[in-house]
């Protein structure tokens, strides 16, 4: 039988992803509550975010230039198997009754190294299996999976704690993790020749990592654009991971509001992608990103932070996953386009690199500064309470709503701001596409030959 190639292929890996995150999304959520009850506090929730994020940037650029050495489709394999021995490692942890709240950290620093491989290979294949006009839609595509399995991993997760318990859901996940390891091994994912950028820096791995960060770097709307993203993601990482307990705060520990929380979101991000899936987005790319970021802040996160009832958290969580999806999905796109398909390991991780390097100090405030500044201060009779309290009231989750209004202004302020620089506005039509450099290049070569 013949194995998938182009889109038949990515559809297959799509599912086995879409299955793969379902698992994680039940961990997830399972993680997550059992820590905040564990600890009673939301430094640790921030911790464990933090843990699983922080590899990502630190091994990201090394692994950018291996993926682009190496057989991406085994690279995706490999972090697939690193996932689940994490998983599997953490339900023996639960069962033999040793878990505790470190090994959590230390299971998503080591799955997060592997992820930093991970993501650059699934991004990189996909530009190779897909027609350059349909980037968009992919990238709608992958947020649709993200989105489904969050509407479903907390309905699920909270049909299934009291069925199976923890240990049955961390079972659950090690089982999607093997069935995406076997839709992957048959499918054909394409490794693109090289480019002349690239060969020129062939044979040292540091050299070619280097050259994921001169490609950026030299080019100043591809640059600008990232600083964008840097600075918006330290402001939304604020707040990002307190969310789920600024609700259990205000609602008295009820799993079911956090659960609700999680779905409106989830809802909210398969609105988008089906809105990405079938529009494609803005004809101008990087007006997708700079509007969806400043409304993803202004009728979201601050929104968001605002409210202290379900209802307005179910309305702010839904427009956040909304323009959320919009301005990831038209971010990749204009980078899908215009990175030389064998050099887009190296300079996705460059990418990610830059616009994530400020989100561990996000992480790492945001627990800190709920617990031990904002939550003390938006007491009754706190520091802030008469300054802020008519804002966001007083007493549990007022500290924690204060930052998330913070956050909110601050990087819907930041994606506005994009709009200023001609270099960012212009990033669309100002660098060429990766296709026409390469025919440039073919029809130069061409005449030579026809000259001699």
């Amino acid at each position: 039988m013949k194995r998938p190639e182009g889109l038949a292929a990515f559809a297959v890996i799509w599912t086995g992803q879409l299955l793969s995150l379902l698992g994680s999304g039940l961990t997830s959520f399972a993680t997550v509550y059992w820590v905040y009850q564990f600890t009673g506090d939301a430094t640790s929730v921030s911790l464990m975010a933090l843990c699983s994020f922080a590899p990502t940037v630190v091994v990201g650029p090394i692994a950018g230039a291996l993926v682009d050495r190496w057989d991406r489709k085994l690279v995706m394999m490999i972090s697939d198997i690193a996932a689940a021995l994490a998983t599997l490692a953490i339900g023996v942890l639960y069962v033999t009754g040793d878990l505790a709240a470190w090994h959590l950290y230390a299971a998503g620093a080591f799955s997060g190294a592997f992820e930093s491989f991970q993501w650059p290979a699934y991004t990189a294949a996909m530009s190779s299996m897909v027609p350059k006009a349909h980037y968009s839609r992919a990238n709608g595509m992958i947020s649709l999976a993200a989105s489904a399995t969050s509407i479903a991993a907390p309905i699920l997760a909270g049909i299934l704690l009291p069925l199976v318990g923890i240990a049955g859901i961390f079972l659950i996940d090690f089982g999607t993790f093997v069935i995406g390891l076997l839709l992957l091994t048959i499918v054909v994912v394409p490794n693109p020749p090289k480019s002349p950028e690239s060969l020129k820096q062939a044979g040292s791995l540091w050299r070619e990592v280097a050259l994921g960060f001169r490609f950026v770097l030299s080019r100043r709307g591809l640059l600008g654009l990232q600083v964008v993203f840097l600075f918006m993601n330290l402001f939304n990482n604020l707040g990002q991971p307190i969310r789920q307990t600024l609700v259990l705060a205000r609602t008295a520990y009820d799993p079911s509001a956090m659960a609700a929380v999680g779905s409106a979101m989830a809802f909210g991000s398969l609105a988008g992608s089906l809105l990405m899936t079938a529009w494609k987005g803005f004809r101008r790319k990087v007006h997708g990103v700079l509007i969806g970021m400043a409304l993803h802040g202004l009728l979201g996160t601050v929104i968001f932070g605002l409210g202290r009832a379900l209802p307005v958290w179910l309305a702010a969580g839904f427009a956040m996953q909304v323009f959320l999806v919009v301005l990831q999905s038209s971010a990749s796109a204009i980078w899908q386009s215009k990175v030389p398909l064998d050099m887009q390991g190296r300079v996705m991780a460059t990418r990610r690199l830059i616009a994530h390097a400020a989100i561990p100090l996000g992480m790492a405030l945001s627990g800190p500064l709920a617990d031990y500044v904002l939550e003390p201060a938006m007491r009754s009779d706190g520091a802030l309470a008469s300054l802020f309290g008519g804002l966001v009231g007083t007493g549990p989750g007022a500290g924690m709503a204060l930052i998330l209004v913070l956050a909110g202004l601050l990087s819907s302020s930041v994606g506005l701001a994009g709009f200023l620089s001609r270099s960012i506005r212009e990033v669309d039509t100002a660098l060429p596409d990766h296709d026409q450099v390469v025919g440039r290049v073919a029809g130069q070569t061409a005449t030579v030959a026809t000259g001699d």
